[in-house]
């Protein structure tokens, strides 16, 4: 009995007078008498399975003359189904090398970010990167607001290290008694953070440090400080 185990398994076989085995192609054939059946899935034959996982079963019987014929076996790749697993890693990569803004990757940007964000955001690039292309929002300008809101460009602030509260973003009485959010993880603060900054500033044009200031804080400096943590971000 022959068996496929792995991605690379090697068939090899040979029978006198009922069954022989080969490869044109990427068409696994098996001869028998004077008949052979193809497929691009499954062979199954005096108890023998040779597996090719494609999308589609194709087989059929061809008649072939009564002569002797001389077919060297040969090894065969055959491909195994991938892991959900795999799959997904598989996308991810993908994912991360289209350039998604400013001419670079994902995962450049995601690496651009991190340069700027230390103490608890950071390895946080590719979150904020992420959530920025899906939403359409400037990855500088919603780094530069944290970096300002929270210090992250050092140590970032108790409001984050204690809520996860990303941006400063308040919602009643909720963190350790005070006016501003809690959220139970870091990955649904930032998520949080990104969403109000798309549904109450990006979404009605608010689109610069300039227009999202006055709006976002009442201070004077606000604007000039997050503008030159923009320009911090895009020179790192």
């Amino acid at each position: 009995m022959i068996k496929t185990k792995s991605v690379k398994a090697v068939i090899m076989a040979v029978t006198i007078l009922s069954l022989v085995t080969t490869i044109y192609g990427e068409t696994i054939l098996a001869l028998k008498g004077n008949k052979y059946v193809s497929t691009n899935e499954v062979v199954r034959m005096d108890n023998i399975q040779y597996i090719k996982p494609v999308s589609e079963v194709y087989a059929k019987e061809i008649e072939l003359p009564n002569t002797n014929l001389n077919i060297d076996i040969k090894p065969i790749e055959v491909a195994e189904a991938k892991s959900e697993e795999e799959i997904q890693k598989e996308l991810l990569e993908a994912k991360m090398n289209e350039v998604v803004y400013d001419g670079l990757t994902l995962r450049e940007l995601s690496e651009k970010l991190d340069r700027s964000l230390h103490s608890t955001l950071s390895g946080q690039g590719y979150a904020f990167a992420s959530k920025a292309v899906e939403l359409g929002i400037d990855p500088y300008l919603a780094v530069a607001i944290v970096m300002h809101e929270t210090g992250c460009k050092w140590e970032c602030s108790s409001l984050l290290k204690k809520c996860n509260n990303v941006g400063g973003m308040k919602s009643g009485t909720n963190c350790s008694g005070t006016s501003y959010a809690a959220f139970p993880t870091l990955e649904e603060g930032i998520n949080a953070y990104m969403e109000n900054l798309y549904k109450n500033y990006i979404s009605k044009g608010l689109t610069t440090a300039s227009t999202v200031g006055p709006k976002y804080a009442r201070s004077d400096t606000w604007v000039s400080k997050v503008n030159a943590y923009i320009n911090q971000i895009k020179a790192a």
